[in-house]
């Protein structure tokens, strides 16, 4: 009897298997990563949109609960740290990291304005991305009529400071 020499090959992938792996993983990145960022955006968007109802929802509370100062002056008076007690300054309607003004990839403002005797008679919260392009690409605003307005944003571009630049939104589909 001969004895059959027994090659052992050596297990494990080959160097062009492994390319061929990175190759197809890197396709498959570069086809979700764009879309995964558009989803972002697109929940960032959501965000600040639906705050910035929540901040009009908070000034038309605060107007009927200090009649004599109108609508708040600020974003930061329809906040108040925990434990909060409502006051004119501090009236507990949003949470504190709303009322700091960044939320989501997001700006937000809100300010009181036409003091007619003192009293704001209207207001203007408003949003708009802090990175164009990569937290969102719309800003948002509400007035006193409460209708929701967008604007395609741009670069810098800070939220609307007053209700007339919100009324030359377009109302928000």
């Amino acid at each position: 009897m001969s004895r059959l020499a027994i090659k052992r090959s050596d297990s494990g992938f080959s160097l062009i298997e492994l390319l061929i792996v990175v190759a197809i993983i890197l396709i498959i990145a570069a086809i979700a990563i764009p879309n995964l960022i558009r989803a972002r955006i697109s929940a960032n968007e959501s965000s600040a949109a639906s705050s910035v109802r929540t901040i009009a929802s908070a000034q038309y509370e605060y107007n009927s609960a200090y009649p004599a100062v109108g609508f708040a002056a600020n974003l930061a008076s329809l906040g108040g740290a925990s434990p909060c007690t409502p006051g004119v300054g501090t009236a507990c309607l949003i949470d504190n990291t709303l009322a700091a003004g960044t939320k989501s990839g997001y700006t937000f403002l809100s300010a009181g304005s036409l003091p007619a005797g003192g009293v704001n008679t209207a207001f203007v919260a408003s949003s708009a991305p802090q990175n164009f392009n990569q937290t969102g690409v719309r800003d948002f605003c509400i007035i006193t009529d409460g209708v929701l307005r967008s604007n395609p944003g741009a670069a810098g571009t800070p939220p609307a400071p007053d209700v007339a630049t919100c009324q030359g939104y377009p109302v928000a589909q």
